[in-house]
């Protein structure tokens, strides 16, 4: 059996969530971060997101040695050649990421072990709002569905309780009551 400082539950050591609270709670500036990507259009409706540094845990973030890429693009009938997934599939990514970690990790500090989560993410988009055709029809999403399939020896209730940890996620916090966004040009 295994030790308690080497206890992983839902592939996070118990011990690092443990000493991670503790500390935050010691101190809260712990807690800030501040993340940070950069976009340059390519062509069309090509363009590329990098993201490497960030700050966090009181200090700048040193850990990634490469930045990851990711390429934005548009399928032909949005009038793209299918360069990446478009922005608001990577919006639909991120919140299935946020969501499903959040669980596992809300899950695991309570020592529940999940054998797989599975989801489905689906947005209902009306594009006459971006392209100006309709002040009636809003830009982004008008809708989106949640599916999570849980695999696991838990009851009902219990698969209940692990669909409301998937509501403090920081995506679907961002996601269902917005965030102010300040728009500037370079100086």
């Amino acid at each position: 059996m295994e030790t308690m400082s080497k206890l992983k539950v839902n592939g996070f050591r118990t011990e690092d969530i443990t000493e991670t609270v503790n500390a935050i709670q010691a101190n809260p500036e712990i807690a800030k971060f501040k993340f940070r990507t950069r976009n340059k259009w390519v062509t069309g409706g090509h363009n590329r997101a990098t993201v490497k540094d960030f700050y966090g845990g009181c200090q700048e973030d040193t850990s990634r040695k490469k930045a990851w890429v990711f390429d934005n693009g548009e399928p032909p009938i949005l009038l793209g050649n299918n360069e990446g997934a478009n922005p608001v599939e990577y919006l639909l990514s991120a919140l299935s990421g946020c969501m499903t970690t959040t669980m596992a990790l809300h899950a695991a500090a309570r020592g529940i072990e999940i054998e797989s989560i599975e989801s489905r993410f689906e947005g209902d988009l009306d594009v006459q709002g971006f392209l100006g055709l309709n002040d009636q029809v809003r830009n982004g999403y008008q809708h989106i569905r949640v599916i999570f399939d849980i695999k696991d020896d838990l009851s009902e209730s219990q698969k209940e309780e692990l669909i409301a940890f998937t509501k403090m996620s920081p995506v679907f916090d961002v996601v269902t009551n917005g965030t102010h966004v300040d728009v500037h040009l370079a100086t």
